[in-house]
């Protein structure tokens, strides 16, 4: 194979050059080969009139090579489609030969043309198929041995791609289909799933490759739970409906997906629910270049507003949402104007205007600062931004005439141990005290759990971190949590919204918790390694590729999250969607408390927000000692001059929770 080397490295002209060479005398092999075999002589060889033939076959044979595009074929990539090319070519070439010997009567027998048609087609083509077949069987050496798990259409598309490919050499097909159980596709035998474990050890397979992109994400984790212990890695090619749409190819393999882990399949959405708020209306998102700001924009879009508004503090987040946002409406013939504003949510008057200005009908607020961590460290600003910011959106909102307020909320905020989680019940409990305060804007809150491919969310950094060879940091062996896509999520936001009486607070069906150490498990067996825990007396991980290394909860953190303050819950028309019974509070003692709190936000006074925070019907628990950053800076001096001014205060009046009856 080294000798050809040079020969598959030559530029394309030179190639074929080459091959019009090659192929001519393979013609005028074929020829004398026929012609010995039919007179079992070589007394032809001095009669000239015989050789008259080949001037002018040899030409015409490869004039007709030239129009099938023999020399356009790349030798390594032949195909089946190639050899019916050859065989037709041969064809021509034998006829031209007959046509020649009858028209100049030459010395040929007649029997000859159809032995050197034979002769031809084991010369021209067997030539080319025995390079394409040197050329592989060298590259073998180098690819990737895999199994292709789906014998579909999907899989055989794969095997021809991989072919073509220097990467991998499939060795088989696995299938759950018993009618399939031992035939050949593609030249490739399929087996039954539970000869998996037989072809790893047997064939050397390094990979096992999904190719079911119809299955659901149910089947998907079934089959995902029966390929782990196989300690080899798995990947997934792309779904059709992106591979159908040029977004991906079909031998784009990718690592397996966290939703195919959790196996959790989408609820189709209710068209009329979708459209409802949005469907020739003018709609705004605040924090749209977010996680769920940014979803909610591109299913608003395509539900086709009168005008959709992203509001946004960050400039670079807002220009990438909004470059987005464009080529969708371009690739997808959407005719709705896009405007992207700059500000803040704490700025009212600013956001007034804009929702007067261009009469803004529905609002979906997910402007929220909700790192746990990063809150707690900052907990004035964490409850401006969320509370604060809520209040003045949702005031403007009142002001500007908008008929429809949906605020984003959070799992985190039932029983909250954080500062953010009890930031965003505040919030919810402003929605509530406006919601019984006025009656021209419908206020709803939907609440739901963490959400996959958000900013901070877990599977990334897991994946980085067994790339990176571990370890893999979770905080707690058993801390759990929910789960949902983001699409998912923004899709039910928007439908639990168009269902909203006013002062609803919609509960989203989260499935099943997931334990965050058992999640970083499958994924590291699936990347083909093996997990290992602190096992030994020192703390050290014991056995494994991969550790998990427990760091401890963060400040804030809660070992489980909620989705229900109280036991009373009801149906709604979507399977996902709930309604809660919450305790709210009415709007005189809801401003009393809100004037109080941010009154010490502005003095800085982080004692005094705790003590505020605990007294308010959150149902607050903090877990730890304050930990706001600037608190903890400041001398004693400061504090005490601090806890002075905040004595001299009013203090906040007795408050009195109802409970807030919602409809579905």
């Amino acid at each position: 194979m080294t000798l050809l080397q040079p020969l598959f490295r030559l530029p394309r002209r030179q190639k074929r050059l080459l091959q019009l060479a090659a192929d001519s005398l393979l013609i005028t092999l074929s020829f004398l080969l026929a012609m010995l075999l039919r007179l079992d002589s070589w007394a032809f060889v001095t009669q000239p009139r015989v050789w008259w033939v080949l001037p002018v076959v040899i030409p015409v044979s490869l004039v007709i090579f030239i129009r099938l595009g023999f020399y356009r074929a790349v030798i390594r990539y032949m195909s089946m489609k190639a050899v019916k090319a050859v065989a037709a070519g041969v064809g021509a070439s034998a006829l031209a030969l007959l046509v020649v010997n009858y028209l100049f009567q030459l010395p040929v027998p007649r029997s000859v043309p159809f032995i050197y048609a034979m002769l031809a087609l084991l010369t021209v083509g067997g030539v080319r198929f025995a390079l394409r077949g040197i050329y592989l069987r060298n590259q073998l050496r180098y690819k990737t041995r895999v199994v292709i798990y789906g014998a579909g259409a999907a899989g055989r598309q794969l095997v021809q791609s991989l072919r073509h490919g220097t990467e991998y050499e499939a060795v088989g097909f696995a299938d759950d289909a018993r009618s399939l159980e031992g035939a050949f596709i593609q030249g490739l035998k399929v087996y039954a799933p539970a000869e998996l474990a037989r072809l790893v050890k047997d064939y050397g397979v390094e990979k096992v490759l999904l190719a079911i992109p119809s299955a659901s994400r149910a089947r998907r984790r079934e089959i995902l739970e029966h390929l782990e212990p196989l300690e080899v890695p798995v990947q997934t090619i792309p779904g059709m409906a992106d591979v159908v749409a040029g977004r991906a190819q079909i031998n784009d393999l990718r690592d397996v997906s966290v939703e195919d882990l959790l196996g959790r399949d989408p609820v189709p959405a209710d068209p009329s629910l979708m459209g409802a708020n949005i469907t020739g209306k003018v709609v705004m998102v605040t924090g749209a270049g977010g996680s769920i700001g940014s979803e909610l924009c591109r299913q608003i879009l395509r539900q086709g507003p009168a005008q959709l508004l992203l509001l946004e503090l960050s400039e670079f987040s807002l220009y990438r949402i909004e470059q987005e946002l464009s080529q969708i409406a371009r690739e997808e013939g959407i005719s709705c104007p896009v405007r992207a504003l700059l500000g803040s949510v704490q700025h009212r008057h600013r956001v007034q205007r804009i929702m007067t200005v261009f009469h803004v009908q529905t609002v979906y607020h997910a402007a929220a600062y909700k790192h746990v961590p990063m809150v707690e460290h900052n907990v004035v600003e964490g409850l401006r931004n969320n509370v604060m910011g809520t209040l003045e959106t949702a005031r403007a909102a009142v002001e500007a005439g908008v008929e429809s307020f949906v605020l984003v909320s959070t799992d985190k905020a039932v029983r909250p141990t954080n500062v953010m989680g009890a930031s965003k019940r505040l919030a919810e409990l402003v929605c509530q005290g406006l919601a019984r305060a006025q009656k021209g804007t419908r206020f709803s809150m939907v609440r739901f759990g963490n959400v996959l491919g958000s900013s901070g969310s877990v599977v990334p950094l897991f994946r980085r971190q067994i790339a990176a060879g571990g370890p893999v940091t979770v905080t707690h062996p058993e801390i759990t949590r929910y789960f949902m896509t983001i699409p998912e999520a923004a899709q039910l936001v928007i439908q639990a919204g168009a269902m909203a009486r006013g002062g609803d607070v919609f509960v989203l069906d989260m499935g099943e918790p997931v334990k965050i150490a058992e999640l970083a498990g499958h994924l590291i067996r699936l990347s083909g390694l093996e997990p290992s825990y602190p096992g030994g007396e020192d703390g050290a991980a014991a056995g494994g590729d991969i550790e998990i290394r427990f760091t401890g909860l963060r400040p804030g953190e809660k070992l489980y999250e909620e989705l229900l303050i109280g036991e009373k819950v009801e149906a709604t028309r979507h399977a996902r969607i709930m309604t809660a019974n919450e305790i709210s509070l009415e709007w005189d003692e809801m401003d009393c408390l809100l004037e109080t709190l941010f009154d010490a936000c502005l003095a800085f006074d982080a004692p005094r927000i705790r003590e505020l925070l605990l007294r308010a019907p959150l149902g607050y628990q903090p877990q730890g000692e304050l930990v706001d950053l600037v608190w903890e800076q400041q001398d004693g001096q400061v504090l005490a001059g601090a806890s002075a001014q905040s004595a001299q205060r009013p203090k906040v009046v007795t408050l009195r929770p109802q409970h807030t009856s919602t409809a579905s």
